[in-house]
Formats: structure tokens, C-alpha cells, sequence
């Protein structure tokens, strides 16, 4: 009857629905889990009513009359309520204990994926300077996370996974799972009426609205689970499970870098939406925790020292470099360094960009 309750309540609320989808080898684990222990949690609350309830009846007595008093032991009954309870506990925890020590054990040859984490971001590192906000991984193989924090605690959570890890600044924090349930790609015809209406608006791809990437993925939500600053809830990304190797190979390749025939300035715009950027400026003039890019460039830039300087292409190269050595006025220091993490390509496709978006652009 309860799990009817709650599908009914589901049918009610289909955004949030009971359980998230089930798509590692942990999830069967945490879930199996987590229904035998709120069972017995719920049988014995059931217990617990009913003799509450049993014993007010039995025991009571008109205004006046005096109460009875119980004064012996019982030690079966004694025994019994503290020792069955005990199993139950102990056999919890072994349970627990495996599905934990499980999810702490890195297969080896596990495929390796880097995990850069600011506020408010993610950035992949899938080597041979591939990065991209997204994670794609492959199903039925074994995945571990190498993560890094630029800033403060965050925490990677995969509600499909049942996997979560907090990200630690200042060291190395590892997680590990291996996908069961490949996302499915949209049709092409779903797909170019999406970015031609994202096209047209000028505005970036909406995830929450298409449910898919700009490449035709669905995808599986990836949260930070820890509390990390004003623009937390912002901190999410999406993950994308493929079928075969030769298509992730195909993926990270289109990414690694700019094609011959893309243009600075196009390849700019990807970036900022890819890198973060667009997370802390904005391009519309609004203001953000970083400055606007609109009209930046060729614009002259208080900055927190009391000096002033010109936003030109050596500025904004050392700002994305070494963004904490020229601080803009009236802005806090939280932009982590993108040192080794962007190609001298990467970086001018970024000003021209930049160039684009700024009347004051010579």
C-alpha cells in the first residue's frame, strides 16, 4: 500500500518524482538499502502506535479513581525489545558498511576524468586539453573522479548515480562508479529546431528547457550537495552517458579544439560558455560577481589598489592567467587562475570575443 501511496503522489508531481532514475551498479545497492531500512523503521513505529495507543486504552481510569501501579520485571519480555532491535541495528550497519567500503574502492583501470570545482562550475578535464563543463562518461565501465576544489568545499552529487563526494580545497578527492543506463540521443529534427531557437533569441542553450546538450543528449543532473556561497543553486551541470567508445571518442574530439575553419570570435563564445565565464560576467551589461564583458574591452578599468588601467589584450590575458594580480574596484577575488587549463588559442578566441561584444573595440 505504501509504494502505491507514493506513485500515486509521484503521478501528482512528476517533476519529483519518488526515486531519481537507477543508473550505476550503486544505485540497486542504496536503494535496496534504504527501502529495508525505512521498512523496519516503519513497522516498528507501527508497533511502537498501536502499543501506545493499546496500553492508554487498557490502563485507563475515571477522574478519581486511583492509577495501578506495575512494579515487577519482566525479563523475557525485557530481553526481547532490547536484543531484537540490536539485530537490527548490526545488520544495518554490515550492510552499509559494504555498500560503502564499495563505493570507496577504485577498480583498476578505471577510465580517469579530472574534476576542476569554483563557484559557481564544473570544468572536465578529459586530457589532452579537452575541457568542458559537461561529463560524459561510458556505460558499463568503471569511472573514477579526480577532483580538485579552486576555492571552498563543494560536493559532487549524481542523484541517478546514488553517488556523492564532497571536494575538499587543497588536495586531491576521489569518487568512483560505473554507469548502467546509456542516455538516448533526440532527433535531428528535435535537435536543429532547439538551436535555431537558441539562435534566434541570442540567449545560451537552456538545459532545464530542451532536457537535452546542444549535441542531441539527454542527460542525467549533477549537483553540488554542499552549500558553497550566494550563487550555490546555480552550481549544476549535466552528465551524458554513451553507448560506445567510438562515440565519446567523436565527442571529446570535437571539443579538443578549434577547427580550421571556425573563427576566433566564434570559438570565443563556446568557450565562455563551456569555461565557466558566463557563470560570473555577463555580455549584457548586467551586473554579476565579475565585471560585464559588455563594452569592457578598450574601456578603462578602476582597480582595487587605486589604479587604473586599460582593458586591453595583455589586461585580460593576466586577468585569466593571474586573476587575483589586478583586482577590478567594487569586485571580490574569486576567480580561480586558468593557467595550463587554456591554449594561447583558447585565450585570444576569448578577447576576440570579447572584442565583439565591446563598442569601445578599435
Amino acid at each position: 500500500m505504501l509504494p502505491a501511496a507514493f506513485s500515486l503522489l509521484a503521478d501528482y508531481t512528476e517533476d519529483y518524482a519518488w526515486f531519481p532514475d537507477s543508473a550505476s551498479t550503486f544505485s540497486s545497492e542504496v536503494d535496496w538499502l534504504y527501502k529495508v531500512i525505512t521498512g523496519i523503521g516503519f513497522v516498528f513505529f507501527v508497533g511502537v502506535i498501536i502499543a501506545l495507543f493499546g496500553f492508554a486504552l487498557k490502563y485507563r481510569k475515571a477522574k478519581g479513581q486511583k492509577a495501578e501501579s506495575q512494579v515487577s520485571h519482566n525479563t523475557p519480555l525485557e530481553l526481547a525489545w532490547s536484543v531484537i532491535p540490536s539485530i537490527f541495528l548490526v545488520g544495518m550497519f554490515i550492510f552499509g558498511a559494504k555498500v560503502y567500503l564499495d563505493m570507496r574502492t577504485v577498480p583498476d583501470g578505471s577510465y580517469e576524468v579530472g574534476v576542476q570545482a569554483f563557484k559557481w562550475g564544473w570544468t572536465m578535464d578529459y586530457g589532452r586539453g579537452t575541457f568542458h563543463p559537461e561529463l560524459h562518461l561510458l556505460v558499463n565501465e568503471p569511472t573514477k573522479l579526480t577532483m580538485r576544489s579552486s576555492d571552498v568545499i563543494h560536493s559532487l552529487y549524481v542523484p541517478a548515480f546514488r553517488a556523492k563526494k564532497d571536494v575538499v580545497p587543497g588536495r586531491y578527492n576521489y569518487m568512483w562508479f560505473e554507469p548502467t543506463l546509456a542516455t538516448e540521443k533526440v532527433s535531428d529534427e528535435d535537435l536543429a529546431a532547439a538551436v535555431k531557437e537558441t539562435e534566434e533569441s541570442g540567449a545560451e542553450w537552456d538545459y532545464d528547457k530542451y532536457q537535452f546538450t546542444p549535441d542531441g543528449y539527454r542527460f542525467y543532473d549533477l549537483y553540488c550537495a554542499e552549500y558553497c556561497g550566494e550563487n550555490h543553486s546555480q552550481m549544476q551541470t549535466v552528465v551524458v552517458v554513451h553507448k560506445t567508445r567510438e562515440d565519446l571518442d567523436a565527442w571529446i574530439k570535437k571539443y579538443s579544439s578549434r577547427s580550421d575553419t571556425e573563427s576566433l570570435e566564434s570559438y570565443g563564445e563556446k568557450l565562455y560558455a563551456r569555461r565557466g565565464c558566463s557563470g560570473c560576467h555577463s555580455i549584457d551589461g548586467s551586473p554579476r560577481v565579475g565585471p560585464t564583458w559588455k563594452d569592457a574591452f578598450g574601456s578603462m578599468r578602476a582597480l582595487t589598489s587605486g589604479a587604473t588601467v586599460k582593458v586591453d589584450e595583455n589586461y585580460l590575458r593576466e586577468s585569466i592567467i593571474y586573476p587575483k594580480e589586478k583586482i577590478a574596484a567594487g569586485y571580490q577575488p574569486v576567480m580561480p587562475s586558468y593557467k595550463g587549463q587554456l591554449s594561447d588559442d583558447d585565450i585570444d578566441s576569448m578577447i576576440a570575443y570579447m572584442k565583439s561584444l565591446s563598442a569601445n573595440a578599435e
